[in-house]
């Protein structure tokens, strides 16, 4: 399962980029409400930072203006992934943009029926939210898991990254599925990277390293 990481904020890509791990990065308007900046600045430092695509959502509401906005933000880098929600308007706007040759991710997408309508539809990744299902009570990676078993059995090329990420449980659940792609916050990124034995266990390596350096000169 590929990692990208869901956020707009440079410093934290920048941070996690460094580690090597990444193979793409999501926005949406919400990130970038919380950053400063031109959003197509954003977006092409982005693309320096990751080396894979970068969705950018757009936020019009109706299929012309949505294929606009979209072939902007196509244009903007070729590592642009064009980021539409999973309805009536973005379905239109999805099919359109495919016949171009540009990539869509369909966000926003709750059932295997929604996914399955978006890969119909030409879409190169769908977007299941996990989180929010968990806030309402309901099981975000049971419908996770539909998702994948539904397209497993199918020849779609869509492929599916696991959304609204917010615990290591649901990365580490959602590549034991199967899922092809899981987009992580920063805090969550530090959260799977953090042990305390592994923390212990550096600790005590350094301090016998510095023992053993003092034990020599003295």
């Amino acid at each position: 399962m590929k990692l990208f990481i869901d956020t707009a904020n440079l410093a934290d890509i920048e941070e996690i980029a460094g580690w090597g791990v990444l193979s793409g990065a999501t926005t949406n308007p919400t990130l970038l409400a919380q950053v400063e900046g031109d959003e197509d600045d954003i977006y092409r430092r982005i693309c320096e930072l990751v080396d894979g695509p970068v969705s950018a959502e757009v936020v019009a509401d109706d299929v012309p203006t949505m294929v606009s906005e979209g072939r902007r933000l196509a244009a903007i880098d070729p590592r642009i992934v064009v980021k539409l929600p999973t309805s009536r308007e973005g379905l239109g706007a999805t099919s359109a943009l495919a016949r171009e040759g540009i990539r869509v991710n369909m966000t926003l997408c709750f059932t295997a029926n929604q996914a399955i309508l978006a890969a119909s539809a030409g879409a190169a990744y769908v977007s299941p939210f996990i989180g929010r299902y968990d806030d309402i009570n309901e099981d975000g990676l049971g419908h996770l898991a539909e998702i994948v078993e539904a397209f497993a059995a199918s020849a779609f090329d869509t492929q599916v990254l696991a959304a609204s990420v917010r615990t290591p449980v649901h990365v580490m659940e959602a590549a034991r599925m199967g899922a092809d792609v899981a987009t992580i916050p920063p805090k969550v990124f530090h959260q799977m990277l953090h042990h305390p034995l592994t923390a212990a266990g550096i600790d005590q390596f350094n301090r016998d390293h510095a023992a053993r350096l003092a034990r020599k000169d003295a």
